[in-house]
């Protein structure tokens, strides 16, 4: 990653002529990253899934690629294009967890006409969309992205590997698609740029993003407080919120009342409410939910989990959990096996309780769609709270708290997630996991995300919006739900009427508006052909009187007005 400046020679419409541009969209090109043999190269024959025409494995996924592409590239408005260099390497992963892939921008800029704010940083890609024009040369590239070319062999998350197809028909395999779109939104904006361990800012500047991350125990956004202050921050689960507008409006639309809880009803001295994380497998927490006695699930120690307490293994107290609530340890084996042998034992619920500190409970990955009962994470203190108190009887239920809205605070603005201890890649870039529904800039990846990156079902093009990337459908450079006061803007370059080509350099203002917007809205609202030549006439003049017309050029109109009928 690189920093920047643009200097005062940037190109940009105000009060100036613009040529005709294409109408909406963002050009997003895939630049192939792999070897001859490998990657998007791999000549492996493979049949066209899920409306993937591809027939060898390099094809698919350079298809999956631009498909996921082409769904930003619609979402999103620039006259900029956007390079993604790409590769399928191996990437970090075991037997059951894997980094899925990766990606940023390759180069910042702050200081340019068209920022969002003064002395900022701004990714590649918004500022090409900010500043009006490519600020990169045509052999660069603004993200770069990196995907696990090994997932689903063994010992890379064995046997889950990427579904290439379009459809989101992904079953027991990961939706490449899904995960694109994903990493491609930090590139594109959903990213910041300050150091998580020491709070320091990159380059001594607040990036775009940093604007909007509050703390609302300190009370202060990123860019106003110290190093240390960040760095705090960083770790101040449920505490550290987005504060943008865009995000803040759009999310009661998109987030559910119902925060997921493990609720103790007895014993009295542990009567409560716990925060839980939420797996990706099995049914989420409703309410009234489950409910039933706590049990401690015991299995063999053997080479399938060294404890009995890991639920690795066939539950053999299964008499006792039967229509009751498992407990199990965090450890060895995956949590959807824990999950798994739990139901097989007949608990309606089970409980995951970490084995490492840290707050708040994550969530949980896996793929299991046979599983049907809720799985819930607890804190590694408040799992050892539960389990000794299990001789005095804990009864509990896996349920929702209706009262607040699951990943937002009390004020309405999105929770960021700030797990306690840090986790690099994750903290602070994305939203806190107990958003419900599922969210797909959480740090994981869910099996019931659709490919939708807006409202109402995803807060991804929200928080692109306030991160600069403003609608401007016909490309004009000014925002759609701002200023633009003519939406569709004609940005040809001389001013046609009725098919008349005046010769007059069609000038487009700040407003949003072109001479032959202004004149076509003479025509939009005149009763009869004499009052749009009237207003036509008194619109020239006018345009003439401030010095954007010559008396020529002012005729030239009123004449091909007056034949347009």
């Amino acid at each position: 990653m690189k920093t920047s400046t643009l200097r005062s020679s940037a190109i940009f419409c105000a009060l100036l002529l613009c040529s005709a541009m294409a109408f909406g969209t963002t050009v997003i090109t895939i630049v192939n990253n792999n070897a001859p043999g490998v990657g998007f190269n791999d000549p492996t024959p493979i049949a066209p899934v899920g409306g993937n025409p591809g027939t060898t494995l390099g094809q698919q996924r350079l298809n999956a690629f631009q498909h996921a592409a082409d769904i930003w590239g619609a979402t999103l408005d620039s006259t900029a294009p956007v390079r993604i260099r790409a590769a399928f390497v191996p990437l970090s992963c075991n037997a059951t967890s894997a980094v899925l892939g990766s990606a940023g921008t390759t180069f910042i800029f702050a200081d340019f006409p068209g920022e969002l704010f003064p002395g900022t940083l701004h990714g590649a890609a918004l500022t090409g969309k900010r500043y009006g024009a490519d600020p990169l040369a045509p052999n660069q590239q603004h993200i770069s992205a990196n995907f696990n070319v090994n997932l689903g062999n063994p010992g890379c998350l064995t046997g889950v590997g990427w579904y290439l197809g379009f459809d989101n028909n992904h079953g027991t395999q990961i939706d490449l698609v899904t995960v694109l779109e994903h990493e491609f939104a930090h590139g594109l904006g959903f990213q910041q740029f300050a150091s998580i361990t020491t709070g320091a800012l990159f380059a001594g500047l607040p990036d775009v993003y940093n604007h909007y991350l509050f703390d609302t125990t300190l009370n202060k956004t990123w860019p106003e407080m110290t190093n240390a202050e960040r760095a705090f921050s960083t770790l101040n689960s449920r505490r550290l919120v987005w504060n943008g507008a865009k995000v803040t409006t759009a999310l009661p639309a998109v987030l559910a009342p119902g925060v997921p809880v493990v609720r103790i009803d007895s014993p009295a001295g542990i009567v409560g409410a716990y925060s839980v994380g939420l797996a990706q497998f099995g049914p989420l927490p409703s309410t009234p939910g489950v409910s039933g006695n706590v049990v401690q699930a015991l299995d063999a120690a053997d080479a399938a989990g060294p404890s009995t307490k890991d639920g690795c293994g066939p539950i053999l107290n299964a008499g006792a959990v039967a229509g009751n609530i498992a407990i199990i340890d965090r450890g060895t084996c995956g949590f959807v096996v824990k999950a798994k042998n739990a139901q097989n034992a007949g608990a309606v619920g089970v409980i995951i309780a970490d084995n490492a500190a840290g707050s708040p409970p994550a969530g949980m990955a896996g793929v299991d769609p046979t599983v049907t009962i809720p799985a819930v994470r607890v804190t590694l203190g408040d799992g050892n709270l539960i389990k000794a108190n299990l001789g005095a009887g804990v009864h509990a239920s896996i349920t929702l708290d209706l009262s607040i809205v699951a990943g937002a605070d009390v004020n309405g603005h999105a929770q960021m997630n700030a797990p306690n201890p840090l986790v690099s890649g994750s903290s602070v870039s994305h939203w806190d996991p107990i958003a419900f529904p599922n969210q797909l800039m959480e740090p994981n990846i869910s099996g019931d995300l659709t490919h939708s990156v807006q409202p109402p079902q995803d807060l991804t093009l929200p928080e692109m919006r306030d991160v600069g990337w403003y609608p401007d459908a016909d490309l004009d450079r000014v925002a759609d739900d701002g200023d633009d006061q003519c939406l569709g803007s004609d940005l040809s370059g001389v001013v046609t009427i009725g098919g008349i080509d005046t010769g007059v350099p069609n000038t487009f203002f700040t407003n949003g508006c072109s001479i032959a917007d202004l004149v076509n809205k003479c025509s939009v609202g005149a009763a009869n052909h004499g009052d749009y030549v009237s207003c036509a006439a008194h619109l020239t003049d006018s345009l003439r009187d401030a010095g954007f017309l010559s008396n020529q050029q002012r005729s030239a109109i009123q004449s091909a007005a007056a034949r347009n009928k």
